[in-house]
């Protein structure tokens, strides 16, 4: 018997510092988050970041808690609920950090009679601190709780045509009327060794602003290529002109070279040079969360308008769309009913 497995990032508990304490060290002490050794980084997030930053991500995640929850498990729920009416296979939710986790998803697909589990991690994009942590945790739980079962991952999606099409039309629809001067597609960030070390050739990813417009295998595991190639495909869906849109990424930590362009210099950027009107973009994010809902839609907004900007549209993400959910069902209904699994 065949399920599915959607797991997500994963959220806090509740915005109460504890609880976001919690999650942080969880988070952050994954050597897929911050590769470093381990006596380094547990002297980082345990002697450092946890004594300091818990307080202030609580109240940030306190400004767009909603009455039901964290919004990214709401939206998560809702699109499992949805795609649950229009597959015929169980499907399960996890997230890779919080209470929520890989292994109770994994357990209640088994105890529904599943032994062939499609692992669907919520990202578009590949990452080392995404996608690639939560299929090599699925795999030790296989191999420790649950040896009777077998695990298929689905790759990452973000070049697929009828991904590009609902994305596409999901801007569209939300820029309808808008009148914006630039679109600026913003991307989480990661550290520019994470592009190096998920570079299977060991020699392609130089970072140097022709390797990811030249063919290469490494691609396939590029985050970075796989971000611009979103919006590449997205701009070339919807006509976009060129020079009236851009991508950057979010979110950095440290001080290590992330990737770049930084978004929140590049909204200061663009307010400076005059652009009244903008609207930005998270494909990297397919539920609305703390990196969209806070860190862009206000300390973005708030950066655009001290710089002069005026009009500050932030596009949602795709969440529970009808459209999305159409997507993905159809992608589920196709594995689960063919032979040869294949998404």
């Amino acid at each position: 018997m065949k399920g599915i497995l959607l797991v997500n990032l994963g959220s806090p508990d509740s915005p109460e510092p504890k609880d976001v304490k919690k999650y942080l060290g969880e988070f952050l002490m994954d050597e897929r988050v911050i590769d470093i050794p381990l006596v380094a980084r547990t002297a980082l997030v345990k002697g450092i970041i946890l004594n300091t930053r818990p307080k202030q991500s609580a109240a940030a995640y306190k400004k767009i808690w909603w009455e039901e929850g964290s919004p990214l498990i709401v939206l998560s729920e809702r699109l499992q609920n949805k795609i649950q009416k229009q597959v015929d296979v169980p499907v399960a939710l996890a997230m890779r950090y919080g209470s929520m986790t890989i292994k109770k998803g994994l357990q209640e697909l088994v105890n529904k009679g599943v032994d062939k589990v499609l692992l669907f991690p919520l990202y578009p994009q590949f990452a080392m601190a995404t996608t690639e942590t939560i299929t090599v945790l699925a795999d030790e739980l296989r191999q420790q709780y649950f040896p009777n079962i077998t695990i298929e991952s689905v790759p990452a999606f973000y070049n697929k045509p009828d991904y590009i099409e609902v994305l596409s039309n999901s801007i569209k629809q939300h820029l309808k009327n808008k009148n914006y001067e630039h679109l600026l597609f913003s991307y989480h960030g990661v550290p520019e060794r994470h592009i190096r070390k998920s570079d299977v050739t060991k020699s392609h990813c130089k970072i140097d602003g022709s390797c990811c417009v030249t063919p290469s295998k490494a691609h396939e595991f590029c985050y970075r290529h796989q971000c611009l190639e979103v919006t590449r495909l997205v701009a070339e869906k919807l006509q976009l002109k060129e020079n009236t849109y851009s991508t950057s990424f979010q979110s950095r930590l440290g001080f290590d070279p992330w990737l770049q362009p930084y978004t929140d210099r590049t909204i200061e950027r663009l307010g400076k040079q005059g652009i009244k009107n903008m609207a930005i973009v998270t494909p990297a994010f397919v539920s609305d969360c703390l990196e969209t809902l806070e860190e862009i839609a206000m300390e973005g907004q708030e950066i655009f308008h001290e710089m002069g900007g005026e009009n500050f549209t932030t596009i949602p993400c795709l969440n529970d769309d009808e459209a999305f959910v159409n997507l993905l069902s159809n992608w589920i209904n196709k594995w689960a009913s063919t032979k040869v699994e294949t998404v």
